[in-house]
């Protein structure tokens, strides 16, 4: 295999000129999920001679928990393993929180129209079959890659716009509700909040920005944003600043 050198090498080794810093830091992290030990060391070489950087499993057990641990920016998975097979493993991180929104791409010998669609009805971002071509699975997995930073760039920009006028208008509710209209011994409203819902409200409150509350709760922004939208929804508000204000006249945070 030769080593392509394409003329735009891995976005998160280069700085975009954006204003919203980039959010895939350092390398972008592959975790390489294959049953055949020869295809996880061509891979992971290939992919490490192009900057990434790749951590293997050789079933989708194993996948599961370094998925867990390592929380990847993409996972390479093969669909025919033993324990669990590709379709168990994307189940499972569709399903959890924090690695929900993590892109997905099937490694699979399998050519079948309907294997391809069964793949992509459970989520999958991409399907590769075998034997792939070196070059354009790294391709595959850079675009990927790039997908992602452009759609968390676009909603740190839409959620955090004027995060310095919102923290004003937050420091003028607080003051307002400690001057005259003193709120302290009322009792809290009754939501429903789930732990991570309270803990992203109080947060927000704090005036933090989407990106800094993934960061304190270790979670992506695409899960801060769906869990400021519960937080609409329970509460009946349409903005920050509303829900802000909702959650200090009504005692829901500190």
């Amino acid at each position: 295999m030769q080593n392509s050198n394409p003329p735009n090498p891995n976005p998160s080794q280069n700085p975009s000129p954006d204003p919203v810093e980039s959010l895939i830091t350092g390398p972008a992290r592959v975790l390489l999920v294959d049953d055949e030990p020869g295809i996880r060391t061509a891979v992971q070489a290939y992919f490490e001679d192009e900057g990434f950087a790749v951590s293997t499993a050789s079933d989708g057990e194993e996948g599961w928990q370094k998925a867990q641990a390592e929380m990847p920016d993409v996972v390479l998975s093969d669909v025919m393993m033993p324990r669990m097979d590709g379709f168990g493993l994307l189940k499972r991180l569709r399903e959890d929180e924090r690695l929900g929104g993590t892109p997905v791409i099937f490694l699979t010998a399998k050519g079948m129209t309907s294997d391809r669609i069964a793949g992509f009805r459970a989520g999958v971002d991409d399907y590769i079959p075998k034997p792939f071509d070196p070059d354009e699975l790294v391709a595959r997995v850079r675009n990927v890659v790039q997908r992602q930073e452009r759609l968390l760039r676009e909603a740190a920009r839409y959620a955090d716009t004027d995060m310095g006028q919102m923290a004003k208008q937050i420091t003028e509710i607080r003051s307002m509700l400690q001057g005259g209209n003193n709120k302290k011994g009322i009792a809290p409203a009754n939501h429903s909040f789930t732990p991570r819902e309270a803990s992203v409200l109080q947060l927000v409150a704090e005036g933090l920005m989407n990106k800094e509350i993934a960061r304190q709760l270790e979670t992506s922004i695409r899960n801060v944003e769906k869990y400021v939208s519960r937080l609409f929804a329970k509460t009946g508000t349409s903005s920050r600043t509303e829900l802000v204000r909702y959650a200090l006249e009504n005692a829901l945070v500190e």
